[in-house]
């Protein structure tokens, strides 16, 4: 069909068109490029950056924390700490639970390390990711969100069985070195209560083990998380990809709302 089109634009639209595509699908390819090589200051730059809308609440939190330090009982110091005394509960608490269960339960294979050790070339849970779900680059830890429904939890139930064995205290991991947050919270969007289940499964089982008499505490594991996905940047993966930097790109986030979530 002719449009009155020369066919000379014809042909320079057409090569247009395809470095256009071209350049996509570089941009495609290049995304989950290794960034191993990156400096730790350049990665730390680009978590800020897209942790940035958060930056308010994390700056109430810091000074709220600071004031309480200068008015609490202890000091950053071995004198001040000397003082502590364990609670009178915990000298007869012989037994307690302490529960691993996050994202990584979606793949159930190997146990909680699975997030960093699908992203080691080699390894038995590097071998069972790419022959189950494919790629790394296309399919990687964050895909495994969409498939956490946590529908059979139930914190009552967990609570009377721990009760029932005779444990005296609960203390779950309320995020692991995997970044991905167990409990409802204002400084990530990559949380179970935002995410997934869109439950806070933390602050349940906080309120039904507080109601079986039990006492309970909470444990984050954050502190690693650069060196548990970090080696996901040594090879073509979704850890490299800029659009999840928040999540999969390791960073220095500490959650100080953390302690307030369970109550």
């Amino acid at each position: 069909m002719d449009f009155g089109l020369p066919s000379r634009s014809i042909h320079r639209t057409g090569l247009f068109i395809v470095a256009l595509f071209s350049l996509a699908l570089l941009h495609a390819q290049s995304a989950t490029s290794p960034t191993a090589s990156q400096s730790p200051e350049i990665i730390d730059q680009i978590w800020q950056k897209a942790s940035s809308k958060y930056d308010g609440q994390r700056a109430a939190l810091l000074k709220e924390v600071d004031s309480a330090d200068h008015q609490g009982p202890f000091r950053p110091d071995w004198e001040s700490l000397q003082k502590y005394e364990v609670p009178e509960w915990y000298k007869d608490a012989k037994f307690g639970i302490f529960i691993h269960w996050g994202l990584y339960s979606v793949p159930a294979f190997g146990n909680e390390w699975y997030p960093r050790n699908m992203y080691r070339e080699g390894s038995e849970e590097y071998k069972h990711h790419l022959a189950t779900y494919g790629s790394l680059e296309k399919f990687g830890y964050k895909d495994f969100i969409p498939m956490f429904k946590a529908e059979k939890f139930d914190a009552a139930a967990w609570a009377e069985l721990f009760k029932k064995a005779g444990a005296k205290y609960v203390v779950p991991v309320a995020e692991h070195h995997d970044g991905f947050a167990m409990y409802d919270s204002g400084l990530s969007d990559w949380t179970v209560a935002k995410m997934g289940p869109r439950r806070d499964t933390t602050g349940e089982l906080a309120k039904a083990v507080r109601a079986a008499g039990l006492h309970f505490g909470i444990s984050s594991h954050r502190v690693e998380h650069n060196f548990f996905l970090g080696v996901g940047r040594e090879i073509p993966s979704d850890i490299n990809d800029p659009q999840f930097r928040c999540f999969l790109r390791p960073g220095p986030y500490l959650d100080l709302s953390l302690g307030r979530s369970s109550q």
